[in-house]
């Protein structure tokens, strides 16, 4: 009975909190407290109702005061052709991020709110700080060095010279500062092919590859004590984790973490919090998915105005923000109608938790 009293109830607006048990009704009842009060109450008076009720309640409540307090917000309204890779920079408080498509690299600050913006040559899949100042970018199937100061791009190394129809696309820096970066087929018509690979750059500027038979090779992080990563190679549905070589690099135990439901769309880029939880922009899903690695449970959902939402990093001056990319290349003139913010990126803040600082490039 309380279980469809539950599910019964609705808002004026059909709204839903979502957690780790699914989408749940909102009702006026749960915006005054009086729902949690009653259903407890009803709770205590009836012997039927078991204990896993009365701890999913809880544990729901729980969730409605969280997602209560969040707040999404469209920042930087670059309408982006395809953002992506926002990494946070600490000394300017600025966020870094490309345009795919678009072949930009920009950079937002987020006190004055002004963009600057960097031209690229060919698709540019991403751009990590580098410890020597500037930034390394992977820019079609090269990974070049940017100066900002002088707009300068400078070749220093290049993979996959015999597969034109390859590009670069998510890269990052482990926090020893070698750089990871994966390829794809440019029109991204893969599901047959797995053409792409991902790869690893020393300081030294070699490379070796580290993966191969590869999809979409996207979002990817390391646990704090840098025995883990984990990795999405989005056509494959899943979020995985491999054993990490914190000395050399390599990557072993490859397991599924966290397979997506039907959606909930297609993982793409991620981030982890300082608790150790990942966070999961799904395209094509207007949402970022929180999930506990540790037992492969989604913990909550961010939803999103904008259905193709690429990735996420946190920011701010104490990391509590969330900054999500998304993307509007795909969209036809009726959607983009119904998504006039596709392609911005959005700030979202109240989530409880907090970031990590990005790594840079050590080469």
């Amino acid at each position: 009975m309380i279980w469809a009293q539950a599910r019964s109830l609705r808002d004026p607006g059909g709204g839903s909190v979502r957690g780790g048990v699914g989408a749940w009704p909102v009702s006026a009842d749960v915006q005054t407290g009086r729902f949690g009060q009653n259903l407890c109450s009803e709770l205590r008076s009836s012997a039927t109702e078991t204990a896993w009720l009365a701890r999913l309640l809880s544990d729901w409540l729980q969730q409605t005061g969280e997602m209560s307090s969040v707040k999404v917000e469209s920042v930087v309204k670059e309408h982006a052709q395809i953002g992506e890779g926002p990494v946070w920079e600490e000394s300017e408080q600025t966020l870094l991020f490309v345009d795919i498509a678009g072949q930009k690299i920009h950079r937002w600050n987020s006190a004055t709110n002004q963009i600057q913006s960097l031209q690229t040559a060919d698709t540019v899949g991403f751009a990590v700080p580098r410890r020597s100042g500037g930034y390394v970018a992977g820019v079609g199937c090269s990974i070049v060095a940017v100066d900002w100061s002088t707009q300068k791009v400078t070749s220093l190394a290049s993979v996959e010279d015999d597969k034109p129809e390859n590009r670069l696309n998510d890269g990052k820096a482990d926090p020893m500062g070698r750089l990871l970066a994966g390829t794809m087929r440019r029109d991204a018509q893969t599901a047959q092919v797995k053409p792409g690979s991902l790869y690893l750059m020393k300081s030294d500027l070699s490379v070796t590859k580290l993966l191969g038979q590869v999809d979409i090779s996207n979002g990817m992080d390391w646990t704090a004590d840098l025995k883990t990563l984990f990795y999405i190679d989005s056509l494959a549905m899943s979020v995985d984790a491999f054993d990490y070589d914190s000395a050399s690099g390599k990557l072993g135990n490859r397991r599924v973490v966290y397979r997506l439901a039907e959606g909930e769309g297609v993982p793409d880029g991620m981030t982890l919090d300082a608790n150790g939880r990942l966070w999961v922009a799904c395209y094509d899903g207007g949402r970022v998915l929180n999930i506990d690695p540790a037992t492969g449970k989604r913990l909550q959902t961010v939803s999103l105005p904008a259905t193709k939402t690429t990735s996420c990093c946190f920011g701010g001056p104490d990391y509590s923000d969330l900054y999500v990319t998304s993307a509007s290349l795909g969209l036809d003139q009726s959607e983009l109608q119904k998504q006039p913010q596709a392609g911005n990126t959005f700030r979202v803040t109240g989530l409880g938790v907090k970031g990590r600082p990005s790594n840079a490039f050590s080469g």
